[in-house]
């Protein structure tokens, strides 16, 4: 059996609460999974310290702030909103995950159930999917018609460069995974009780239409990556680097002092 070589600092992390954790969690000691789930954790804390400072930097200074998630489905959008949120203060930012539209919001102008979502000054808005709903899903689904489609992909950008010129700031991560993990992580969704209710009708398909998905998210990058609103693409396939990677993105964009 090979022996594992630990440096000092490799030896404090596993004997630090949080490596004795990762260390000890399960029953077959695992010292390599145990010191890279630590130094995640580690480099979780660190980074959701700068977002402390940097939402208080928003609250005091009445910035407003749209954050938007779009990848394909189980690409971990939800789980990386969870961790840029978990210790910031609840009572100015939101989550926005819309529903359907109702009857009367397909009969107003597309944007217009968005715009009331958006952040008021000293605000955070997290947007679990978006506008953008209608430049992948919905044509991929039949969800809207060509001509809508069309409509939405010549307004997208002026309503971007409203809402920048409108003093907001304004991310936009594409959360990107291959196939074969997509499939395993619908996999594992299904056999797990407490998530099942993720799968949706939408969900069930999305392996069969991955060649159309693709086809339409290229259009929307090729179309809306503008210099004032550019797509951020995030390598989702290993969760934990996608969540620092978008944690670390959000802090080194926004301005905060």
């Amino acid at each position: 059996m090979s022996r594992i070589k630990l440096t000092d600092e490799d030896v404090a992390l596993l004997n630090s609460k949080v490596g004795l954790h990762a260390l000890l969690r399960t029953k077959k000691v695992n010292i390599q999974g145990a010191l890279r789930e630590a130094r995640y954790l580690t480099a979780l804390k660190q980074k959701q310290e700068e977002l402390i400072k940097l939402h208080n930097w928003v609250i005091e200074n009445n910035q407003k702030v749209v954050i938007i998630f779009e990848g394909r489905d189980a690409a971990g959008k939800g789980g990386a909103i969870r961790r840029l949120t978990e210790y910031i203060n609840p009572r100015h930012f939101r989550i926005v995950a819309l529903d359907i539209p109702s009857d009367d919001e397909r009969k107003q102008w597309f944007f217009q159930r968005y715009i009331n979502q958006l952040p008021k000054p000293g605000e955070i808005v997290f947007f679990d999917r978006s506008w953008y709903n209608r430049a992948v899903v919905e044509p991929v689904n039949k969800f809207c018609t060509e001509k809508e489609y069309q409509i939405f992909m010549s307004h997208v950008n002026d309503f971007e460069k409203m809402l920048i010129e409108s003093d907001t700031h304004l991310i936009k991560f594409y959360f990107s995974i291959n196939k074969e993990e997509q499939a395993k992580r619908f996999k594992e969704i299904k056999k797990n009780p407490l998530k099942r209710w993720k799968m949706t009708a939408v969900d069930e398909k999305a392996q069969e239409l991955w060649d159309e998905y693709s086809g339409y998210k290229e259009k929307m990058f090729e179309k809306t990556n503008t210099e004032h609103a550019p797509w951020v693409i995030i390598d989702a396939n290993e969760k934990s680097k996608a969540r620092l990677g978008a944690i670390e993105h959000v802090l080194q964009t926004i301005p905060f002092k």
